[in-house]
């Protein structure tokens, strides 16, 4: 059941860091990218660091699929399919190495998803994202 729960927070998390990526572009403060920050933390194995790599690489490659605004227009829907293909087998890159992830590694990924989380939602609703906590 837990193996479950975080599978589908895990899914969510790229979901709404995906959406942002879209959004915003690479290097904010999406959850990926803080992920990428605490990666020493993780103390990944040799089996891990290899599945790291290559979810990494798939997501830039679904990254520079994505079509710019300028090419939109003519782009025809098997051009967005095969970026949604992209994208899941991307998501799933991600899935498949934090399926092998030890309780403490989750925990850290967990930690940084939900700080990341706070200072987009922070950011969105035109706080200053270090400010203390005022609730």
């Amino acid at each position: 059941m837990k193996s479950l729960l975080g599978a589908g927070l895990f899914t969510l998390i790229f979901a709404f860091s995906a959406a942002c990526f879209a959004q915003h572009g690479p290097g904010m403060d999406s959850p990926l990218h803080a992920l990428a920050a605490v990666k020493g933390q993780l103390n990944l194995n040799t089996s891990q660091q290899l599945q790291w790599d290559n979810a990494v690489a798939q997501a830039k490659a679904a990254h520079e699929a994505a079509p710019d605004l300028a090419s939109v227009a003519t782009l025809a829907d098997g051009t967005r399919q095969q970026t949604e293909s992209a994208h899941r087998a991307a998501r799933d890159a991600w899935l498949a190495l934090y399926a092998t992830f030890t309780p403490e590694q989750k925990a850290v990924v967990r930690d940084t998803i939900k700080g990341s989380i706070a200072r987009m939602q922070a950011r969105h609703a035109g706080q200053d994202p270090s400010a203390p906590n005022r609730n």
